[in-house]
């Protein structure tokens, strides 16, 4: 999920069986049930692969398997086990934790991760384009 370092803002939108993640960049929409459905065959990719997501007491946790390689991490394609499992915690009213771990033993020795805060934005966000004028 993460990005480069413009454009980087999300817009978050939940139901009861579903959360849309919308990045500004490129206006990728990940789409993520929260049913309890299987992950699908190693054959089914997806571009950003297919995520599946529950909730940990507060915390939405979404594991996402059946990376395209042509979606990067770090700019190591995954191999067909990559999984990234991701947790959004709310740290206050302004601002989710984004935790990440990346667990991809065919092309990494170790799993690894990080956090960043996400902060609140509350202007419009608006279409990846040249908006001049």
């Amino acid at each position: 999920m993460m990005n480069a370092g413009y454009n980087s803002n999300y817009q978050i939108v939940q139901n009861r069986d579903y959360v849309m993640i919308l990045v500004e960049m490129i206006h990728d929409a990940r789409i993520i049930p929260l049913d309890g459905r299987e992950h699908p065959a190693a054959s089914a990719r997806q571009w950003m692969g297919v995520p599946r997501g529950r909730w940990d007491g507060e915390t939405l946790v979404v594991e996402t398997t059946n990376i395209n390689p042509q979606q990067t991490i770090r700019g190591v394609p995954p191999s067909e086990d990559a999984l990234v499992i991701e947790r959004f915690s709310r740290a206050d009213e302004e601002t989710i934790l984004y935790e990440f771990t990346i667990d991809d033993p065919t092309m990494w020795t170790e799993r690894w991760g990080g956090q960043i805060p996400i902060n609140k934005f509350d202007a419009q966000l608006y279409e990846y384009a040249c908006l001049e004028g």
